[in-house]
């Protein structure tokens, strides 16, 4: 034999995961940089492997090539999986490998002409990172890792500084999908193909968070509108901690279309959750996701330069000066004689994020659904146990600014997107997922 490769313990390992990996691994730019550096795949390799058209056949060519890299090549390969996100593969090799760890240590080159088993059909643990608007790759179902739970020593440590979140369920949750628009009345809105991925997703995951879930699809802009006034209007919401509401459709800046090709504009659902349409939720946090284009710009991205960047805007704080004592001023010459009862600002407590910036297209896959609400999924599941979810939406937002599309040929090849979400929380919001506090 010739010895050239890896421990055959380790590209015994390989081989007995091979299924897995064709249909879970995600082989995108940065793990083919992370085996650069480690000198594990030349530059001719890497392109040879990025060059293929699917990740599955990324991932087939990779395998093919690692077991002749050396000795060094598993390791390499589990801490490019650790720096990729991809922690649940290298845990399953590295413990593989440990259950073959009384196999002969023999370094030798894997026949690279016995293709590797692909049929084995199991969920994608992590969103892919190539893909376009509106092509079909091969692919899988989003990532299904169950929500992992808050630990009672999180909770006891974090639940006197944040928003109460003991109810069971913790709220209600509205998810509007449109994905059939009307091709007579709006013909130019074509079909959200996988956005019916999306709906399900967001399902499942708040249903986790231990939500009650109502899915709505295909509604017209007036549907829409209904819908929302009876969902902010329910009695029910005296009983829960918080609402999530889900928006999922075409749209431009500062609203979303119905089937029926009208707009509903976005301020109007945010005043039916404010302090004075929805005093059930008063002090009580509201979120909003939305998935739908701000705009029909392409973000094309731009090349990174080395170097700090700056940005300034102006203050307005001058503009509101001496406001809050002529307030102080009016309440005295009232003379109330009784304690005026605590005010609310008009609209507070509430966080939305948004899958792109003003003016700018969302992109979305046809099989896997939207990139915003693949990335949301996964962040959730991962990490609602222990981040408050602005935390949550920044690590979205980095995912997002990390993606890039992949369509050789048409105008979304290496298109770029960016989330963005606003707030007026006052407290951290933890969900605190699969835990129930003992009063």
């Amino acid at each position: 034999m010739l010895h050239c490769g890896m421990r055959e313990q380790d590209a015994r390992t390989l081989r007995r995961q091979s299924a897995v990996l064709c249909k879970q691994l995600v082989v995108d730019e940065l793990l083919i940089q992370c085996l650069q550096a480690d000198d594990i795949l030349t530059e001719s390799m890497a392109e040879s492997i990025m060059a293929e058209q699917t990740s599955q056949k990324r991932s087939w060519r990779l395998q093919l090539l690692l077991p002749k890299r050396g000795p060094k090549a598993f390791s390499s390969f589990c801490s490019a999986l650790r720096a990729t996100d991809q922690q649940h593969l290298c845990d399953l090799l590295t413990q593989t490998s440990e259950t073959n760890g009384n196999g002969t240590h023999v370094e030798t080159c894997v026949d690279s002409s016995v293709p590797l088993p692909t049929q084995e059909a199991v969920p994608a643990k992590r969103a892919r990172a190539h893909e376009s608007l509106e092509v079909s790759l091969d692919a899988d179902s989003p990532i299904n890792t169950p929500v992992l739970p808050c630990t009672p020593d999180f909770y006891l440590s974090h639940f006197q500084q944040s928003y109460k979140m003991a109810s069971s369920p913790r709220g209600f949750a509205l998810v509007i999908s449109n994905v059939t628009f009307n091709p007579c009345a709006a013909p130019e809105l074509d079909p959200r193909k996988g956005g019916e991925v999306d709906d399900e997703v967001l399902r499942k995951v708040f249903t986790e968070l231990e939500y009650s879930v109502t899915v709505q699809r295909d509604l017209t802009a007036q549907g829409i509108k209904t819908c929302i006034q009876n969902f902010s209007g329910r009695p029910e919401h005296r009983s829960v901690d918080s609402c999530v509401v889900c928006l999922l459709s075409h749209g431009v800046e500062g609203a979303v279309y119905g089937i029926d090709g009208e707009l509903l504009q976005l301020d109007w659902v945010f005043e039916a959750f404010d302090n004075a349409h929805c005093p059930l939720l008063q002090n009580k946090p509201k979120m909003f996701f939305i998935q739908a284009c701000r705009g029909d710009e392409m973000d094309c991205g731009v090349e990174q330069i080395d170097g700090p960047s700056r940005t300034s805007s102006p203050s307005c704080e001058q503009r509101d000066a001496g406001r809050e004592g002529e307030k102080d001023a009016e309440g005295r010459q009232r003379g109330d004689i009784c304690r005026p009862r605590i005010k609310l600002p008009q609209r507070s407590d509430m966080i939305c994020g948004f899958a792109s910036l003003k003016g700018t297209a969302a992109m979305r896959n046809t099989k896997r659904g939207s990139w915003f609400i693949q990335e949301l999924n996964t962040a959730l599941r991962l990490h609602a146990r222990d981040r408050h979810l602005a935390d949550i939406l920044v690590q979205v937002n980095r995912r997002i600014k990390d993606r890039e599309g992949y369509a050789p040929g048409t105008a979304h090849h290496r298109c770029k997107e960016m989330s963005e979400f606003t707030s007026s929380l006052c407290k951290d919001l933890f969900l605190f997922p699969k835990y129930q506090p003992q009063y």
